[in-house]
């Protein structure tokens, strides 16, 4: 397994995570409907955007298949004593517990302190059965908001770590 920055030409394999992603781990969470309208094709072209402007890893197979991404960068909302933050992180479902996510969290977490950031917080839906593993990092639940997903509204919660050097794993 192979973690690197991602480049142009990566976006057709981050979509593919992203949305294949999405139907395991959402599945029986969000609706069907929502689930099968995902396109890998819109996927790839914001991706194509997004290439550059954020932290953005990827976890390749021995293959060259990308199987993972994580993104990160400053903190969005302003709205906590937090700096950092891990915007996504998804690995195909065939490649969990491999230690995947744990290697790609720890690359954002070395790029943040890179940027001189001390803390970080990631936004989880509470009923996504990942959460566990935020949990085993050591994240703590400061928070929670409503997000909008196909006219459904969904909690979120914010786990956070006040110092990203103590981050497990």
């Amino acid at each position: 397994m192979r973690i690197r920055e991602a480049v142009p030409g990566d976006e057709d394999g981050i979509a593919r995570v992203h949305v294949d992603s999405w139907r395991t781990t959402y599945k029986g969470i969000v609706s069907d409907s929502v689930l099968r309208d995902l396109s890998y094709e819109q996927r790839a072209e914001n991706w194509r955007r997004g290439i550059g402007k954020s932290a953005l890893f990827v976890a390749e197979d021995e293959s060259g298949k990308i199987v993972g991404f994580a993104t990160g960068g400053k903190e969005r909302t302003g709205n906590y004593d937090v700096d950092g933050e891990l915007y996504a992180i998804y690995l195909l479902q065939e490649v969990q517990g491999q230690g995947i996510g744990k290697k790609l969290t720890h690359t954002i977490v070395q790029n943040l302190k890179e940027q001189g950031f001390y803390s970080m917080l990631v936004w989880v839906l509470e009923r996504n059965p990942s959460k566990a593993f935020y949990e085993s990092l050591g994240g703590q639940a400061i928070d929670h908001a409503m997000i909008d997903i196909g006219g459904e509204e969904f909690k979120e919660i914010a786990y956070y770590w006040g110092n990203i050097e103590t981050i497990e794993g």
